[in-house]
């Protein structure tokens, strides 16, 4: 059975607890065949103390949009549309020097490769006291004391020792714990996680989750977490985003989304998890494959895999709209979606209807 959700950390958020704004968000690649559209009008609220999920598969968008945010995308991409606003402040429209200032105290990162994010030739030490030399003028000698309290923070053993050490002489797992240390070093309001337990085995996975849960709870950090794992999220988040083709198709509180659908893709991925699975029967999936980022079709970006697909689908593009409380989804049908119990209930209903 899927992981019970837990109850919210934080109290009922207000508009002072907002920390990340995020509206219409476009985000182009330029490629030799012409330019691509690969995030689109993504929009999406982070606050204070809560953790705001990025869910979907593979090349949905959702580190894209990270990249978008920490304005760490490569040079063939570039936001075309739409703002994300730190504290007020319009990200997009920072100058690269503004935007150094802001790294750290402002915004940290957590990426999900931590042997290729960390440099092998500078100890730790040298690279997690790097924040305090820069944003705070610390000195060598005070510089390292800091690293050593990071480390112990984050549960590295014999910091005082392993302090000089270099990324390869650390496991996976602490390698994690060291990126994580980097990114919190300096308090940041707004903590991106991306996948930040990719090919860690699963206690140490549950490890990492812990320790997230852990500093944003003592520094009451927004946390956007990109992920593909639903366990995660029903854990871990407060809100979630599920993303499909660039598109945000379905937000709203976790506890609600999960319990009660209202888009498609949604209920797919859900139907997806073995929770009552039984040797030898077949387990549930949603059929067919994401479209090109190249090819999306007019209209519902999700009609070709969707079960309720009709004429509306293919010609009129669904907009996000509210279907419950503080719920909203991008579908003509989510009222049917809503009273289907499973994928297969909402395509024998819907093909019985329309005969």
């Amino acid at each position: 059975m899927m992981t019970e959700m837990r109850e919210p950390t934080a109290d009922k958020a207000t508009a002072n607890d907002t920390v990340l704004e995020v509206t219409g968000l476009d985000v182009d690649i330029r490629t030799p065949r012409g330019t691509v559209r690969v995030v689109s009008q993504v929009s999406f609220t982070a606050r204070r103390g809560r953790t705001l999920a990025l869910l979907g598969e593979s090349g949905c968008g959702k580190s894209m949009t990270a990249k978008a945010i920490a304005g760490l995308l490569d040079p063939v991409a570039s936001v075309s549309a739409g703002r994300a606003e730190l504290n007020g402040v319009d990200l997009n429209q920072m100058t690269a020097k503004q935007r150094r200032a802001v790294a750290g105290p402002g915004l940290g990162i957590v990426f999900q490769d931590a042997l290729t994010a960390l440099n092998p030739v500078y100890t730790i030490g040298a690279q997690l006291g790097e924040s305090f030399r820069i944003h705070r003028g610390a000195n060598k000698k005070q510089a390292k004391a800091e690293a050593i309290d990071l480390m112990r923070r984050v549960g590295i053993p014999e910091p005082e020792t392993r302090v000089n050490s270099y990324p390869h002489q650390f496991s996976g797992g602490m390698r994690q714990r060291i990126l994580i240390a980097m990114a919190v070093a300096l308090s940041p309001q707004l903590l991106i996680a991306d996948e930040p337990t990719t090919a860690l085995d699963v206690t140490v996975q549950a490890q990492i989750m812990a320790l997230l849960h852990k500093l944003r709870t003592e520094d009451h950090m927004a946390v956007v977490l990109i992920t593909h794992d639903l366990a995660v999220v029903a854990e871990e988040a407060d809100e979630v985003c599920v993303m499909y083709a660039g598109n945000v198709v379905e937000q709203g509180p976790v506890d609600t989304v999960f319990s009660n659908p209202t888009h498609p893709y949604t209920k797919g991925l859900l139907d997806s998890v073995p929770s009552d699975a039984q040797r030898g029967e077949g387990l549930s999936s949603i059929p067919g494959s994401p479209p090109e980022l190249n090819k999306i079709p007019s209209g519902c970006v999700y009609q070709e895999r969707c079960p309720l697909v009709s004429a509306i689908c293919r010609e009129e593009r669904p907009v996000l709209r509210e279907t419950g409380v503080a719920q909203r989804a991008a579908c003509h049908f989510s009222e049917k979606v809503s009273s289907a119990k499973v994928s297969t209930e909402l395509a024998n209903s819907f093909e019985e209807e329309n005969r």
